[in-house]
């Protein structure tokens, strides 16, 4: 078969896209394609809309600058909620949604913290997720405290974009130089200020002092502050103090400070920040502009968000006969039907063979009817051939018909079978504007579903051997509207391969954050079981009060009225029949639509992973904006042979993880089980009050300067917002979450347990040394043997021992640093 010339270009361009799916691309020197989404629950402010404008256009000048000419800000799209009026200058989004933005703008949770900040988690040169403005950010002047907003965009571009870190540290404000001076951590050492510690304040006006010495740690006393001169003549650098006028450039490696314990240095091993950026994709092949001129001003497109739209496009060939694969997609399409697809969407659905059927045009989900119409035409038998596109347009069709338009509509592709005609409806799919999900069920799958899904910005799954893969998929095909509270929420997923006569139980935590719309659903192979629940209150609901399907779906569910009760829900099932395969599912959403539910999301750092590099598992628990700390998080990676392999994932700040306690639980993976397609579920438990609710101050954010000294004053700007000690850490009740991280495709891998011995041991990155009166304690995370997995390292001993651990584990400057101002010891 002979591919179109455009078709190469989409599988080049989107093999390896990196797992959000942002739209961003550069060409010819211009960023085209970026969302900036404002979140649902934001009141109406045209105000808003102008000063992100307003910020892009200086943003845009400032970049351009700073990159020596080499890129700016051109087309750039702002998503209106739905929750806004409508408007003639409005247009209709295609691929853009909240969930995907590359901006949003979004109260923060809890009535302080404007800070603005990048959500980054990755290694050295790896994207961030998203960067996150208040709306009192954009609609107040806070130009004294970080500056202008265009100069702050570009700060936290640099996150997103280039994946560099602040260079500063408000945890380590001071450290000692190779000079055995005290200096503030800061990059570059040029820029000038004065180290003070405020006794009393009025306003802003405070009495001040010299810092004195700590005769423990050699540094400044806790309470040090430094404060910027105001008028300095350095011009770096953008990621440690951009409110600076003279600010303009990024340190290099000609003014990178290498001392400082910041985490540029940390996770970029010691590398200026102009350096990780010139060696990020978009400057392979990112020449300056010649001449002298300006670019000019980014254009600008207002996209209002619409009703959501999805249409079920589902294979019913005769591959779909094994494996009981019918009857599973069905199970899991009525789950998605009943309890996951938010009410007042537009739903239809096609099956398809060689040939496809509109089976429902669009249906509006109101009540029990809607979706038991579209239910009652799932399909009951399987044959014929396998043709995805001749599917795919009918998709498009039951949207059309129904008078919406394909662009921004979504698309759950499941299939099973091959198709070598599929690339030939790849440019009709990209031009549909349509978000396709794709399930590769089986692993005959076609290779091209994740291209498919790729180029139009949706998720990717695959499920095979996992009884409950189908249904952990559907579950995850939530709203993308940044409206949480009414997204639905996994708290089980379980199968059991159970003998005759035999009884399984299990419980379940119910926390106070959810409880609305419940749903308790059992399947099974041969025979319904007897089905015990009981709520925390003792109240009893048995087989028959769960409903069953009329379809011979073999499912039974039971719609907790009301609002759950809040704690530990009770079941047990009691096989009649010989040995079956049960499952066990529950969802529900949240309490009400003012109630934050904890989430967690899950996914790996790359789609594609070439052996033997490395993958990362990530995992990020939290509740609004805010971390949960302590959750037990797990994930399972199961391959195409039903191989899985089980890793609990950590937030210690060490191997994978970034930064310690920030919510984000993360491993590497490198037990790879031969080629395909992996897939990836996460569960996080917090269970005997071992969680707690973090609201201290965000990672990667524009640094809030305290004052400036002018003229040899000190201006002093309104102080930050300070947190309660009791307030930064609550207890979070137990509770249970489950979520699906999609697939992933890995290529080039060797065979089983043989790949251990290409990874090393894990760096250690967050060394830290104290007096302990004549000598010097070291204490650091051990890595494992092989990258985070493993036996940890022994402990050091001191004199050349020690030298030699840390040089073999350590980076250079990091122990040099420790050991050079004490070595008297």
């Amino acid at each position: 078969m002979v591919l179109s010339l455009n078709v190469i270009l989409f599988l080049a361009l989107h093999v390896l896209t990196r797992v959000k799916s942002s739209m961003v691309n550069l060409t010819n020197n211009g960023y085209d394609g970026i969302v900036i989404a404002i979140n649902p629950s934001v009141p109406e402010d045209e105000k808003l809309i102008q000063n992100i404008k307003k910020m892009v256009t200086e943003a845009s000048t400032y970049l351009f600058h700073a990159t020596k000419r080499r890129v700016y800000f051109r087309n750039v799209s702002i998503l209106i909620p739905m929750t806004w009026k409508s408007k003639s200058e409005y247009l209709m989004p295609k691929q853009e949604s909240y969930e995907q933005a590359d901006v949003i703008v979004a109260n923060p949770y809890l009535k302080y913290g404007d800070d603005p900040y990048t959500l980054q988690y990755g290694q050295c040169g790896d994207k961030g997720q998203y960067i996150h403005f208040t709306p009192n950010f954009l609609l107040t002047n806070n130009l004294p405290i970080y500056g202008s907003r265009g100069r702050v965009f570009v700060h936290e571009w640099a996150h997103l974009r280039w994946g560099v870190f602040d260079e500063y540290n408000v945890d380590r404000p001071f450290y000692i130089s190779r000079r055995n001076t005290i200096e503030a951590t800061r990059c570059s050492t040029h820029i000038t200020g004065i180290n003070v510690v405020f006794k009393e304040c009025q306003g802003v006006s405070c009495i001040t002092r010299p810092c004195r010495r700590d005769s423990q740690t050699g540094l400044y006393e806790a309470k040090c502050t430094f404060i910027p001169e105001k008028s300095q003549s350095t011009r770096e650098s953008i990621m440690f103090m951009q409110s600076l006028d003279s600010v303009t450039e990024f340190c290099t490696a000609k003014t990178h400070n290498t001392e400082a314990p910041n985490l540029q240095n940390k996770m970029c091993n010691y590398r200026s920040t102009w350096d990780v950026i010139m060696d990020s994709d978009d400057f392979q092949n990112a020449s300056p502009m010649p001449g002298t001129n300006l670019p000019p001003h980014p254009t600008f497109s207002l996209l209002k968000s619409k009703q959501r739209v999805v249409c079920l496009v589902l294979d019913k060939s005769g591959s779909m006969d094994s494996d009981d694969r019918l009857l599973r997609m069905n199970q899991a399409a009525e789950l998605y039907l009943i309890q996951i697809i938010e009410k007042e969407s537009l739903v239809g659905m096609v099956t398809f063979d060689s040939s496809a059927e509109i089976q429902n045009n669009l249906t509006k989900i109101t009540d029990d009817n809607a979706y038991q119409n579209i239910i009652a035409k799932l399909p009951q038998f399987a044959g014929g051939g396998t043709s995805i596109c001749n599917g795919l347009k009918a998709g498009f069709q039951a949207i059309v018909y129904s008078n919406q338009s394909t662009s921004g509509s979504e698309i759950i592709l499941l299939t099973d079978g091959e198709d070598n005609q599929m690339s030939s409806c790849f440019e009709e799919a990209k031009a549909s504007g349509a978000i396709i999900h794709s399930i590769a069920l089986g692993p005959s799958a076609a290779k091209e579903l994740e291209t498919l899904s790729n180029m139009t910005g949706g998720l990717r799954f695959s499920a095979n051997k996992d009884i409950n893969g189908l249904i952990d998929a559907f579950s995850r095909i939530s709203s993308r509207s940044g409206s949480i509270t009414q997204q639905a929420i996994q708290l089980e997923s379980k199968a059991f391969n159970i003998s005759r006569r035999k009884w399984v139980n299990g419980t379940v935590p119910v926390d106070s954050t959810i409880g609305n719309d419940t749903f308790f659903v059992v399947t099974w192979t041969i025979q319904k079981p007897e089905i015990l629940l009981q709520d925390p209150k003792g109240k009893k609901y048995r087989t028959s009060d769960f409903k069953e399907d009329k379809l011979n779906i073999r499912s039974a569910r039971l719609q907790i009225p009301g609002i759950a009760e809040t704690g530990t829900w009770t079941y047990s099932l009691l096989n009649n029949a010989n040995s079956q395969m049960l499952t066990v599912t529950m969802t529900t959403r949240a309490r009400s639509p003012t109630t934050l539910p904890v989430i967690a999301t899950a996914h790996m750092s790359q789609n594609t992973a070439h052996y033997p590099s490395p993958m990362i598992v990530y995992a990020r628990v939290s509740q609004g904006f805010l971390p949960v700390l302590g959750v037990n998080v797990t994930a399972i990676i199961e391959n195409e042979d039903g191989h899985q392999v089980i890793l609990e994932l950590w937030d210690n700040g060490a191997g994978a993880d970034t930064v310690k306690n920030d919510g984000i639980y993360s491993r590497y993976f490198t037990d790879y089980h031969g080629n395909g397609r992996y897939s990836l579920k996460v569960f996080a438990q917090a269970r005997k009050s071992t969680a707690r609710l973090s609201s201290r101050q965000q990672q990667n954010k524009a640094l809030y300067i305290p004052g400036y000294v002018e003229n040899g004053k000190i201006i002093l700007n309104p102080p930050r917002p300070e947190i309660k000690d009791n307030t930064a850490e609550a207890e979070v009740e137990d509770f249970s979450r489950l979520t699906s991280g999609g697939s992933f495709t890995v290529t080039g891998a060797l065979t089983p347990g043989n790949q251990n011995h290409v990874f090393p041991p894990g760096k250690i990155t967050d060394l830290q040394a104290k007096f302990k009166e004549d000598h010097i304690q070291l204490s650091w995370t051990a890595p494992g043997n092989v990258l985070d997995k493993g036996k940890a390292l022994p402990q050091a001993s001191c004199g050349k021992e020690l030298m030699h651990q840390l040089a073999s584990h350590v980076s250079e400057p990091s122990w040099r640093r420790i050991l050079q101002p004490h070595s008297n010891l």
